[in-house]
């Protein structure tokens, strides 16, 4: 055990906890205690109290209690070691070593830790620098300003091969360190070591503690064997094992961000000055299994950005793949695919953040990307194809270590196959999570007698010379129906909603009438899940208006003008006529222009409560509904008309948000 409990004791009393505390909340003296606002959630009445001689916090707004080392792992989303360390760093207390020789190796990598700080150093200098004016001309050809450059410290590696090694050796670093630290060439058969990186632009690589570890560099000349160029693999660094932006990007994580992957340096660069600042990248390789780890760490379904083209699409199956084996409960991944030849840096810098936000916002899930891989570009026409295809599905899916995902993922995958080759009427071969077993028990998929769906959105299934209908239609040739009319229904086919449902428009009219919502909710609206397409479209572009101007007019009425003017500039007029025509009643007074602000906050947290409780409800149906048809045992069947039950008794209290509004001049009812 590293730190003992003597250890630690010692720590907690060398630190009261007011200090520690008090550097991330501003305390208040009463009597014994300290009192301060819940640095959890937001709060107007401070709730959290400190008390130095019992040793702990409380927050009574959300039950959370603990000392110095659980604060820091709660707020920084720091694991318990690297909490302690930071303490002891506090308390000036030396770490204890495991063994005499983890002692010798944590010195040694305290000095290469400075020897690569003193290069970052070096480099941004040169870059600053005359040397560098190549540099800050290809820098700002990408739009990376001079405060970007310095807040991720970026650098230049002059041309001459013994520039660093010389700067390095002047302040009394030995040749030995430079080479372990990666920065310099070496060898048996080569006499002199010399500068690995030279007229390059340098991107530092941080650890979790942001501490630089490693460099990429970006050639500035077109005819080099590489264009990009990391360093080796040292004591500090294993390129598998980490991602560029790594610790900033856990920071605005903890802090509630969307975490996003992307492929490279400047991608990173161009996604967190649009405002995405949880972004990180891999190092020069395809997604890891240890990067997957420290993604999963952070959040739960990471974002993978892909470039638009086949090595981007290539990619996002590589990291399904990589992913399948290691799904758990609540870990999955995320795919956005951007538009045909662009990557971040250039949907970036032509559509801003509201390009970027479409893009995110229409990420596909795990399952549904395995999926369209299998069946892109295939012909289903006859009872082998479909079998085989039914046979990789199957193999995949078994592939999934845990039992709880693997069941969920073979019901999911079953029900795909049983939607496209199903015949109308009819549920076909696929039982929920048992690729094609009959009732009777024997294998093999029963198709019935109808043709299934030729061509469109989901790919080919028809047969080779039939002609083929248009995207998303049933062929009419033949005596075979093209598609089932589940297929026909599933949004595989119809690729959106026809309409917005009432309470995503009030949702969107209340943000458009009253953009001063965003100040305090902002986390909370990225956070709604809007079923349908253009909502998700507009929530994007009603972020971004604001984001850009709205937060400055003095005035509601302003705010409010001003956000309609903007969302009609970038488009959105047929939009916002169709969220106007999706409210069937006004009696809705909290969404409408000149509400009082209490009113328009009892509204706000009614809708959105309301719209939260019935995804989850309608999810939980979902699994009900599934282990009825698994096990149609009364417990089962008492579970789905009990949740059937509570999706009806929430139906009726959306009613009562009608008539809320007693400042703005409305009877209020309560809820």
């Amino acid at each position: 055990m590293r730190f003992t409990p003597q250890f630690l004791d010692e720590l907690r009393a060398r630190l009261p906890v007011s200090e520690v505390v008090g550097k991330r909340v501003k305390l208040k003296k009463a009597g014994r205690e300290w009192k301060g606002l819940s640095p959890f959630q937001q709060e107007k009445s401070p709730s959290f109290t400190v008390n130095d001689q019992k040793g702990f916090y409380h927050d009574f707004s959300s039950g959370k209690h603990g000392d110095i080392i659980s604060f820091l792992m709660e707020t920084e989303g720091v694991g318990f070691a690297e909490a302690v360390e930071r303490l002891a760093a506090m308390a000036g207390m030396a770490l204890p070593a495991a063994t005499p020789d983890a002692a010798r190796h944590e010195q040694r990598r305290k000095t290469l830790y400075d020897v690569m700080d003193l290069a970052a150093k070096f480099f941004a200098d040169t870059l600053a620098s005359r040397h560098g004016a190549k540099a800050r001309g290809y820098l700002g050809d990408r739009a990376i300003s001079p405060a970007t450059q310095l807040q991720f410290r970026i650098g230049y590696a002059p041309p001459d091969r013994f520039a660093l090694k010389e700067h390095l050796g002047a302040q009394g670093i030995p040749v030995e360190d430079m080479v372990e630290a990666g920065l310099l060439v070496a060898g048996d058969d080569i006499p002199v070591p010399y500068d690995k990186f030279r007229d390059r632009v340098m991107f530092p690589i941080t650890d979790l503690r942001n501490r630089v570890i490693a460099f990429g560099g970006r050639a500035l000349e077109k005819d080099v064997a590489a264009k990009y160029m990391n360093s080796p693999e040292t004591p500090l660094f294993h390129k598998g094992d980490n991602l560029y932006n790594l610790s900033a990007a856990r920071q605005a994580t903890h802090n509630g961000a969307a975490l996003i992957v992307v492929e490279g340096y400047v991608d990173v660069i161009a996604m967190v000055t649009t405002g995405f600042a949880a972004t990180v990248a891999p190092l020069g390789t395809a997604l890891t299994e240890n990067q997957l780890a420290l993604l999963w760490k952070m959040a739960d379904e990471p974002i993978l950005c892909f470039d638009g083209d086949k090595a981007g699409q290539k990619a996002a199956w590589r990291a399904a793949d990589l992913a399948l084996p290691h799904l758990k409960p609540g870990k999955s991944l995320r795919f956005a695919l951007l538009p045909e030849g662009q990557d971040p840096d250039d949907l970036a810098r032509s559509g801003g953040r509201a390009a970027i936000e479409e893009v995110i916002g229409a990420a596909r899930g795990l399952a549904d990307m395995i999926w369209s891989r299998e069946i892109e570009g295939g012909t289903f026409a006859t009872p082998e194809r479909r079998a085989a295809l039914e046979a990789r599905i199957g193999e995949l899916s078994n592939g999934i270590r845990d039992e709880v995902v693997r069941r969920y993922y073979r019901q999911d995958l079953a029900e795909r196959l049983q939607r496209t080759f199903a015949p109308e009427g009819g549920r076909g071969g696929y039982a929920r999570g048992n690729f094609g077993k009959r009732p009777g028990g024997e294998s093999g998929g029963r198709f019935g007698s109808r043709a299934p769906f030729t061509s469109g959105a989901a790919g080919r299934f028809g047969g080779g010379g039939r002609g083929q209908a248009n995207a998303g239609q049933v062929s009419n040739r033949g005596p075979y129906q093209a598609a089932s009319a589940q297929l026909a229904a599933s949004p595989i086919m119809r690729g959106q909603r026809s309409a917005l449902s009432r309470r995503e428009a009030l949702i969107l009219q209340s943000l458009i009438n009253h953009p001063w919502l965003l100040h305090d909710h902002l986390e909370e609206v990225a956070a709604l899940e809007l079923a349908h397409p253009e909502a998700n479209k507009l929530r994007a572009a009603i972020i971004a208006a604001f984001a850009s101007d709205h937060h400055h007019s003095p005035e509601p009425e302003e705010q409010a003008e001003k956000m309609r003017a903007d969302l009609e500039a970038r488009g959105f007029s047929q939009i916002l006529q169709r969220v106007v025509a999706a409210i069937t009643t006004s009696a809705v007074w909290g969404v409408q222009p000149g509400a009082a602000r209490e009113d328009v906050l009892s509204t706000w947290q009614q809708l959105v409560t309301l719209h939260q409780k019935t995804h989850a409800l309608l999810r939980e149906k979902k699994d009900a509904e599934l282990a009825l048809g698994e096990e149609p045992s009364e417990a089962n069947l008492a579970w789905l008309m009990d949740v059937s039950a509570r999706l009806v008794s929430l139906d009726g209290t959306e009613a009562l948000i009608e008539g809320f509004g007693e400042l703005s001049g409305r009877f209020r009812r309560s809820v």
